[in-house]
């Protein structure tokens, strides 16, 4: 089987979200971009290659700061490669883990050393999924953030993404914080926020916080779970999260996440709020 290799526009959009709701939990990155910005690559901001075989999308990559696979065809991804190569513009490489091990390995083999010194390779990271409301009772505390919370919620934020990435996010061009920043405006942050105390020179403090990450159709991702280290054994994780489902189903009935499967507390923490397993990602960080 031969097919074709080219970037996708505007034009494509029909077919690539077709192809993107065949495993719509596996794509929600891709499929929440796409839907809001489409496909042309001056207004999505990258790149996006599709294959074809027999005029018919079977595979595409989106290449942008995160380079994702959607679908799993072995020649498709190695002409992925072939598009990419050497210079390596990405921060990661993201998405389903047999894809993203062939993507990752074929650019090594191929490309050389901009693409074989990763920071850390996670490579099974179980997808979970909740389509019932959660089995625990929520805690009512944890609400959407607006902006008014901002200096308070992107401090989180930051500790979240340092703590589970290992570097921090902030750099001179603050796009981190004006991302954080968006989420908020979009009713897409999550937390409890403790108030000032002016009596005792405390400033407002957000003790746990959520983001939801991805939106498509009835589909979200939740990502940035973070509980602040000093209040983390009490058993507060779990009704935190029950009510981050339920606020996440308030519009979106299917809730999904991704955890590293050595997080074995965060995952004995989904399943019991109501959560399976239906999926396996994988990530590469630069």
């Amino acid at each position: 089987m031969s097919g074709s290799l080219r970037i996708l526009d505007d034009e494509d959009l029909p077919e690539f979200l077709a192809l993107l709701g065949q495993d719509p939990l596996s794509n929600l990155f891709v499929a929440s971009r796409v839907a809001t910005f489409g496909l042309a690559p001056e207004s999505l901001g990258c790149a996006v290659y599709g294959y074809h075989v027999h005029g018919e999308l079977i595979g595409a990559c989106h290449v942008g700061s995160n380079l994702v696979p959607v679908g799993e065809l072995p020649e498709a991804l190695d002409a992925f490669v072939q598009a990419i190569g050497t210079r390596r513009h990405v921060a990661s490489i993201v998405g389903p883990a047999a894809a993203v091990a062939r993507l990752h390995a074929g650019l090594c083999e191929r490309w050389g050393s901009s693409w074989t010194r990763p920071r850390e390779i996670r490579s099974h990271q179980p997808l979970m999924v909740i389509r019932v409301p959660p089995l625990v009772e929520p805690d009512r505390r944890i609400q959407r953030v607006d902006t008014s919370h901002f200096d308070a919620y992107v401090k989180a934020a930051v500790a979240m993404y340092t703590e589970e990435v290992g570097v921090s996010p902030l750099d001179s061009s603050g796009s981190y914080p004006r991302y954080v920043r968006l989420l908020m405006q979009l009713g897409r942050a999550i937390g409890g926020v403790v108030p000032a105390d002016d009596a005792r020179r405390q400033p407002e403090r957000v003790w746990f916080k959520s983001d939801i990450g991805s939106v498509w159709r009835h589909y979200c991702q939740v990502q940035g779970v973070w509980l602040d280290p000093q209040l983390r054994g009490r058993g507060l994780s779990i009704p935190a999260m029950a009510q981050v489902v339920v606020l996440c189903q308030q519009q979106y009935p299917v809730v999904s996440l991704y955890v590293n499967d050595f997080n074995t507390r965060a995952r004995r923490l989904y399943t019991e709020i109501g959560f399976d397993t239906v999926g396996e990602l994988a990530t590469v960080l630069y």
